[in-house]
């Protein structure tokens, strides 16, 4: 029998990743204060959602995960919003248009403002202060007063996520995405690149079929689908209290809902099946995502569905592995054969990102756009031999034209990461990369879908 469970039920346990708030007091009043806010997101988004992850669990669709490592106050401009948006616009059509099948896409947005860390201390020149923990929690600027753990800066979270949910609504269901606008989503650092010139090429393509339709009678005024489209975000459900905060009951079902975005997951550092985020996520009917990196083993995967996803529900699980281009095709073949075995009906997507962080000979933090796409490749490959559907992608990129990632058509070398390093956390995928693995990824799943048939 399931457990009782309660929004508030994960305070009993061990919580990990926590900050260290001075001021316990002022804490709780905070997250009192957000319970009276209006949510973000609303449940029937977020069952719409399911009921899309449900197709890409059968097979029928794919998932699109994509955006910014670590949101930040500073960076907040609608611009940056806009940009991201356009280019997953522009992977999704590269997708459906390449590979024929629909794609869900969710953005890394409006939420993503906490990010766990390895060490709970940073040491620079002898000084020791806090980690950073994301600008929900404290400041990057490494002095002793940006460090402490303000429970003031929730608040902030909130209203920048609101402010960027209305954007990304207004650009989804306004006409920004209607497909006849393609060839203008296109930006001027990536029409000199081959990505760029791929993408030119495929919308003259989607311009002459738009063309074809209208012919046939078929238009915006009648096909909404061609105007708008449907798009969600979602963040790793990290800072627990706030995310309590934001848990409503939802007045049509009666169900829990989180409601500071539309799907949340849990990290590989937080997956404990008797922790504080497991605890919590359990009782929240949003689809729910696990990262699945290489110290997973089947007992743990399994005994993680089974909590988080006890009546099997297509579309409530996404397992995002992040295995490293080098463990990929040895660590994933097994659990994805024990998941089969067992009959879990669960989305299978891929992080290409987190296992393949290295440190440059000049000190920055990155990723060789050659091990992402080894690591996407070695994941198609492993559900092509296990018979299973390789089912998205989850990728940290951002519009802004940044060098923080080596490698890919623009050829970015070590030495050019300086020119425009901007990340507060983590390397990002720039346009013409994120574009040069859509392209790539399409390929991989149209291979997979013709042997499917």
């Amino acid at each position: 029998m399931t457990a009782a469970w309660s929004p508030d039920g994960w305070r009993a346990l061990d919580v990990r990743q926590a900050p260290d708030y001075p001021d316990a007091s002022h804490c709780a009043r905070i997250e009192d204060r957000l319970k009276g806010y209006p949510p973000l997101v609303f449940a029937g988004e977020a069952r719409n959602l399911t009921g899309a992850l449900a197709e890409v669990a059968d097979g029928r669709a794919f998932l699109l995960q994509g955006g910014d490592c670590a949101e930040s106050f500073a960076e907040f401009h609608p611009d940056n919003i806009r940009d991201s948006f356009r280019v997953l616009l522009q992977m999704a059509v590269i997708l459906t248009f390449g590979a024929a099948c629909p794609v869900v896409k969710v953005g890394r947005l409006a939420g993503q403002f906490a990010k766990p860390r390895s060490k709970s201390t940073e040491t620079r020149d002898g000084c020791e202060l806090p980690s950073y923990r994301g600008d929900i929690v404290n400041g990057i600027e490494f002095t002793r007063e940006a460090r402490v753990p303000d429970p003031e800066r929730m608040l902030q979270a909130y209203s920048q996520a609101a402010a960027t949910l209305n954007l990304l609504r207004a650009f989804a269901q306004g006409g920004y995405a209607d497909l006849h606008h393609v060839h203008r989503w296109n930006m001027d650092f990536v029409a000199g690149h081959a990505a760029g010139e791929r993408y030119r090429d495929m919308a003259d393509r989607i311009a002459e079929a738009l063309s074809f339709m209208e012919a046939c009678g078929i238009d915006s005024s009648n096909a909404p689908a061609l105007q708008q489209t449907r798009f969600y975000t979602s963040h790793e459900a990290l800072l627990l209290g706030y995310e309590e905060s934001m848990t409503r009951i939802d007045s049509t079902t009666g169900d829990w809902y989180d409601t500071s975005g539309h799907m949340l997951w849990i990290g590989d550092r937080t997956r404990q099946v008797d922790g504080a985020h497991v605890e919590f996520l359990r009782g929240v009917e949003n689809p729910i995502g696990v990262k699945v990196g290489p110290t997973m083993t089947i007992k743990d995967l399994l005994a993680l569905i089974d909590v988080l996803n006890p009546d099997n529900v297509p579309g409530r699980m996404t397992l995002i592995s992040r295995m490293g281009a080098e463990a990929v095709r040895a660590k994933l073949p097994p659990l994805v054969r024990a998941v089969k075995a067992a009959g879990r009906r669960v989305v299978w997507s891929c992080d290409p990102m987190h296992g393949n962080t290295v440190k440059s000979a000049i000190g920055f933090k990155t990723r060789d756009f050659q091990s992402i796409l080894d690591e996407v490749s070695g994941f198609f490959d492993v559900h092509l031999a296990e018979g299973t559907h390789a089912g998205g992608i989850h990728v940290e990129m951002t519009g802004q034209n940044v060098t923080e990632c080596i490698g890919g058509g623009q050829q970015i070398s070590e030495q050019d990461l300086s020119d425009r390093y901007h990340t507060h956390c983590d390397p990002r995928l720039n346009a013409s990369q994120s574009l040069e693995l859509a392209f790539l990824t399409a390929q991989m799943l149209r291979t997979e879908r013709e042997k499917e048939s």
